[in-house]
C-alpha cells in the first residue's frame, strides 16, 4: 500500500510515517517500480503498537527497542515489563514531587489571603513567596 493509503488507515500524515520509517520504528519498505514505497499490510499493525505504546507512555526509543527484540525473533515480555516498572516508580517520583509541590503552594495561598500589600517595603520583592525573617 502506497504511504497516502497507509496514512489514511492509521490517522497519521506522510510526514510522521517517513519520520518513523527514518527513526527505525518501521523497516525501509519495497519499492514499486516507479520508486514508490509500498508498505505491507502488517504495517497498520505495527503502527497500531507504536501509537498504543506511546499513550502507555513509552519513549520513541523505548518503543524501537521493543520492536528490535520482537524483529529479531524474540519475545519482549520481560523488556516491556521493565521499562512498565521504570516509567511507574518515576510516575510515582514525579506525584510525590506534585504533592509536595502542593503542599508548598497551599501554604503560600494561605500567607497570600492574610497578607497587606500596603505593608510591602520597597526592599521588599514579594512577601508572600519571602516572608520576613523574625
Amino acid at each position: 500500500m502506497r504511504i497516502g493509503d497507509l496514512a489514511a488507515r492509521t490517522g497519521l500524515t506522510t510526514k510522521t510515517l517517513r519520520f518513523y520509517e527514518d527513526s527505525g520504528l518501521l523497516p525501509a519498505p519495497p519499492r514499486t517500480p516507479g520508486g514508490y514505497r509500498d508498505y505491507p499490510e502488517h504495517t497498520v499493525a505495527r503502527l497500531g503498537f507504536v501509537r498504543d505504546a506511546q499513550r502507555a507512555g513509552l519513549t520513541l526509543a523505548e518503543i524501537r527497542s521493543v520492536l528490535a527484540l520482537r524483529d529479531a525473533g524474540h519475545a519482549p515480555c520481560t523488556h516491556v515489563t521493565g521499562l512498565i516498572h521504570e516509567h511507574l516508580d518515576d510516575i510515582n517520583r514525579r506525584m510525590a514531587e506534585l504533592a509536595a509541590t502542593r503542599d508548598v503552594l497551599r501554604t503560600l495561598a494561605a500567607r497570600a489571603t492574610t497578607t497587606d500589600p500596603a505593608a510591602c517595603a520597597a526592599d521588599d520583592i514579594c512577601t508572600i513567596l519571602t516572608p520576613t525573617r523574625p
